[in-house]
């Protein structure tokens, strides 16, 4: 089991370098420290209990792994270069604008000794004793609480890093993190995502079993107008056409979001004060982009 980790800057200038002949990465509007998929720890490769390319818990761990506080959440003024579009192997990530209500179910991973030390997307060296996490979209530096779903353990950790770009897997966190929810010897374990925004409290965790009706609750709680984009049944089409909206209406000034409601992926735009100003919006954007959004109060 292969799993994605902290951005090595030596192998992205190799694949920055041979972007144009192989067509794998392209680094337009990347990061400074662009992401570049290493793969991180895993559950044990054999019988010995290898890790994929040495990586795995540290030699000499502290000696109270669960004394290690959680992050704490609070305001901070987002990265200047980590939260820009990018690009990973032919697909396109588009961060988060800002820090809002989400929430996400999913495998979760870790990654440890191979990338400790090494710099993060947002600068920061890796520190695998500190409660971080990798992921793709989410703003850097923003906080998520983390439950691993098989035992209701939670954690809060700090996003400071970009990954997984494993299909299967929606974030990385460090051995710390995934040591307290249970699963670092696993390698990897079924997880739910959920922001943490400052001066909002966070929902209840709920478990897996009723997880579409978590998610369509999930909107009701931003209190707001949103602009309904579109609706798509695989969360990759949804996810191409929110960076084609934010290509194409580079004026756009709200966050646009996929929201998951029962396997259908919504792409809302929003939220906006009154109805008036959203459908000022609304037809502005029929006129550029020959698309009429729907009115959706959440």
């Amino acid at each position: 089991m292969v799993r994605e980790s902290i951005f090595s800057r030596i192998l992205i200038a190799i694949l920055a370098a041979s972007a144009a002949g192989c067509g794998m990465l392209s680094t337009r509007e990347a990061p400074p420290a662009p992401p570049s998929p290493s793969p991180s720890a895993s559950s044990p490769a054999s019988s010995k209990g290898a890790y994929y390319k040495d990586d795995g818990p540290g030699a000499n761990p502290p000696s109270d792994l669960a004394a290690i506080p959680d992050a704490v959440p609070k305001a901070e003024p987002l990265h200047r270069f980590a939260n820009r579009p990018y690009q990973v192997f032919g697909k396109d990530y588009l961060p988060a604008a800002r820090v809002a209500p989400f929430r996400q179910a999913g495998i979760g991973s870790w990654y440890g000794r191979r990338y400790h030390g090494v710099a993060t997307s947002s600068g920061e060296r890796y520190d695998m004793y500190a409660m971080t996490a990798a992921h793709p979209t989410l703003p850097i530096p923003s906080y998520v609480r983390v439950t691993n779903v098989a035992n209701s353990r939670s954690v809060v950790v700090r996003i400071n890093d970009r990954g997984p770009f494993h299909s299967d897997r929606i974030i990385d966190l460090s051995y710390a993190a995934a040591w307290k929810l249970g699963y670092a010897e696993a390698g990897s374990a079924r997880v739910e995502v959920e922001a943490i925004v400052p001066g909002i409290a966070p929902a209840a965790v709920v478990p897996a079993r009723v997880e579409s009706e978590q998610k369509q609750g999930t909107a009701a709680e931003a209190k707001g107008i949103y602009l309904q984009l579109g609706a798509f049944s695989a969360r990759e089409a949804a996810e191409n056409f929110r960076v084609r909206v934010y290509r194409e209406l580079t004026w756009l000034s709200e966050a646009i979001e996929v929201l998951d409601g029962g396997g259908v992926f919504r792409v809302h735009l929003g939220p906006y004060r009154s109805q008036e100003e959203a459908r000022s919006i609304a037809d502005r954007i029929q006129a550029e982009f020959k698309l009429r959004p729907v009115l959706v109060a959440r």
